[in-house]
């Protein structure tokens, strides 16, 4: 089901018969209506002003505000909600069917609208499969090829075309040394990984957003059409990628960090490494890895740049926070992750990394959406103190988005082309 979430023809569709809802809830008149407007507004209006300090500054569900433009059609939804109920007070059975159906169209056009913003489901095949990837295939086993250290880049060794296609897989990646349990990853294999006499290929590894898991790479990241795209580009030559779990479920949040909470620095630095080049028959040259991710996993990226580079000596922050955190709460990230200890924590954070090393031999490409204004102060801030520790920066600002996929679908491309000469992909 190819039909598209994020534009085309349906979203405004949906957007217009929400309205007609609205419409439809608001044409009934009387005492009760009255009532029921009244009691709309005002919820819609607490939802918009009271949301994200309940869920930020209160609850601590999330560690960033949600933006203006999701919390308003959040309020919407409520309102829309609101004016349902009430309609169904003291009214006929059709007046009661009309206000059903008026009040879902108005949640389902709220709940678009934010899609459109968020860019999570991008069609609606994604949506019926609640976002877990189609037709998902396990890894057989490795490949005939053992990995090695090339020196030479890939295409300098390799002159043959890519007759294979690309394709995705699964595979559980075990905590050996960190104890960890993680979701299994996707792995996308490029065409010439899946082509008779393949070359050893470099590494990319991936880590998604929080609330999120690396099947969200897959749907809403598009993986295999962007890096379908960059093997195109670069003479069928793109990385294998291997986007990776380091929370273990949506709603926890590790912080990419060995602390009280999991030891997930050792699952990502020595783990994920050691499982892929024993596994995949790739290119074990860390000079030709790289690791990113988007939001949450943009900052873990930083993290891994910084504390393992001679693991990860290339890395994509795609917009990512300014140091990795539980909640708004500095004292509560620190309390439950480090028992307290604000200089442990403190030592593991990037930008205590970049004050006091110096990353002469790592890269780094930042990018964030033009519309967050947050994350594109963050980016500002670790990618100037990146360029002080003697790293190789580049950065990118993508119009007209906010913290949505589509900073992503725009920067990753861009990212792996800047980064192609130290990957070995292009000359």
């Amino acid at each position: 089901m190819g039909v598209s979430l994020v534009d085309g023809w349906l979203p405004p569709v949906l957007l217009a018969l929400g309205a007609l809802g609205l419409v439809g809830l608001l044409a009934r008149r009387g005492r009760g209506a009255l009532v029921a407007l009244l009691v709309a507004v005002l919820l819609a209006g607490l939802t918009y002003a009271g949301l994200n300090p309940l869920a930020v500054d209160e609850l601590g569900l999330v560690p960033d505000p949600l933006p203006s433009s999701v919390l308003l059609w959040i309020a919407v939804a409520v309102g829309g909600l609101a004016l349902a109920v009430g309609s169904l007070v003291g009214t006929s059975v059709g007046r009661t069917v009309l206000a059903l159906v008026c009040g879902l169209a108005v949640l389902v056009a709220s709940g678009s609208q934010i899609n459109v913003y968020f860019q999570q489901f991008p069609t609606l095949g994604t949506l019926l499969t609640g976002g877990d990837p189609e037709d998902e295939q396990s890894l057989a086993g490795g490949r005939g090829a053992a990995s090695r250290s090339m020196n030479t880049p890939v295409v300098q060794r390799w002159t043959g075309s890519a007759t294979g296609t690309s394709s995705i897989v699964t595979a559980p990646i075990p905590g050996t040394l960190s104890g960890f349990t993680a979701r299994p990853a996707q792995i996308y294999l490029p065409a010439a990984y899946n082509t008779p006499n393949p070359p050893l290929l470099p590494v990319l590894v991936l880590v998604a957003g929080q609330p999120g898991g690396p099947a969200d790479w897959v749907t809403a990241g598009q993986l295999q059409q962007l890096l379908d795209g960059v093997a195109a580009a670069h003479g069928g030559l793109a990385p294998v990628t291997v986007v990776v779990d380091p929370n273990g479920a949506d709603s926890d949040n590790t912080m990419c960090m060995d602390s009280v909470i999991a030891k997930a620095d050792t699952y990502l630095s020595k783990d994920v490494p050691g499982w892929i080049e024993a596994t995949l028959g790739i290119d074990s040259n860390k000079a030709h890895w790289a690791f990113g991710g988007w939001s949450f996993g943009g900052t873990c990226s930083l993290q891994m740049a910084t504390r393992h580079p001679e693991v990860y000596p290339n890395f994509i922050d795609m917009a990512g926070e300014r140091e990795p955190a539980l909640s708004a709460d500095r004292t509560q990230t620190v309390q439950e992750a480090f028992n307290g200890n604000e200089a442990a924590f403190d030592a593991l954070v990037p930008l205590t990394l970049l004050a006091t090393n110096r990353y002469p031999e790592v890269w780094g490409y930042f990018s964030n959406g033009s519309e967050e204004q947050q994350v594109g102060q963050w980016t500002t801030e670790v990618s100037t103190a990146a360029r002080q520790a003697g790293m190789t920066v580049r950065t990118q600002v993508v119009p007209g988005q906010g913290h949505s996929w589509g900073v992503p679908h725009a920067s990753l491309p861009p990212a792996l082309d800047w980064l192609g000469q130290r990957l070995g992909i292009r000359r």
